[in-house]
């Protein structure tokens, strides 16, 4: 053959492989107990994460009745009872994400199991529940973080799986969904005028509707919202005093620290959990520190 024609058939198959979905090996649910869906040109694959994040239930502070509506919804899913599709909404920092990943570290010995999906591969949710649907597990598509505009392919696909549609997700999965949109959907002060001529929208009603629509599919809504400066404060204790107890040094908490503390959030511009956790890594490392130096 022709060595210019060889060499342009080298370069039609390589272009091609790109295109190609990436050779995988099936997951063995058994040692895995999470993954990532990823996208690869037209298709994608799922993808082991070989290590959980070590974070606990009760790592998680001042969210204790958010906690036992997921733990209880969760318990249902795992006994074959009937339980619920999630959204987790609210004020970012406040532990929305995290409580979903903590729920992995209590229950995956009873067989759950996560896989984590951005929320522009929703798309693909029938080939991710098509490759799990006989598997003797228990599965959470979670979805991190998601926002829509109406017209987004995933928030029709999304909503069609909520709304048991022929893509909904077999018996043995369910959706878990994190926002800091309690509709995932933006709102416009134009949303509540009600009956006007809005951008053009003659049922305007109609069209608000629509955009709450999606949350209303989910059976349960967890709200989380801003802590108080006290909430902040006691937050910011308790991880002080864990972080202490880790370094293995009485609890470096004073009148100083919480002083400190709300001088963090106030810099911050925010009372957050996350903050209070920040704070608190700040506080004790860098107090040890100067104590060694």
């Amino acid at each position: 053959m022709d060595s210019a024609l060889c060499e342009q058939l080298k370069r039609v198959l390589d272009a091609i492989e790109v295109l190609l979905p990436k050779r995988v090996e099936k997951i063995d649910w058994k040692e895995c107990h999470a993954a990532n869906w990823r996208r690869h040109s037209f298709a994608g694959y799922l993808e082991p994460v070989p290590e959980i994040e070590g974070i606990h239930l009760d790592d998680l502070l001042g969210i204790d009745k958010q906690k036992q509506l997921l733990i209880r919804n969760t318990s249902q899913f795992l006994n074959k009872l009937p339980a619920n599709n999630i959204l987790l909404w609210g004020t970012r920092g406040t532990g929305k994400s995290s409580v979903v990943r903590a729920l992995l570290n209590r229950y995956a010995p009873e067989g759950l199991r996560i896989i984590q999906v951005d929320k522009d591969d929703l798309a693909h949710m029938p080939a991710i529940v098509d490759s799990i649907k006989h598997e003797p597990y228990r599965f959470i598509i979670f979805a991190d973080d998601v926002s829509f505009e109406v017209g987004d392919v995933g928030y029709k696909m999304l909503k069609s799986a909520l709304d048991g549609s022929v893509y909904a997700p077999p018996e043995n999965t369910r959706i878990y969904v994190t926002s800091n949109r309690r509709h995932l959907l933006p709102e416009y002060e134009t949303d509540n005028r009600g009956a006007m001529l809005v951008n053009n929208e003659i049922h305007h009603g109609e069209a608000t509707e629509e955009k709450i629509s999606l949350s209303g599919r989910f059976g349960l809504w967890i709200g989380f919202h801003p802590f108080s400066q006290d909430q902040y404060v006691e937050v910011a204790r308790q991880w002080v005093v864990k972080l202490s107890q880790q370094c293995n040094v009485p609890p470096l908490w004073d009148d100083a620290g919480e002083k400190a503390a709300i001088a963090w959030a106030y810099i911050k511009g925010d009372n957050s959990g996350r903050i209070a956790y920040q704070f608190a890594t700040d506080w004790v490392g860098s107090t040890l520190l100067r104590q060694r130096i």
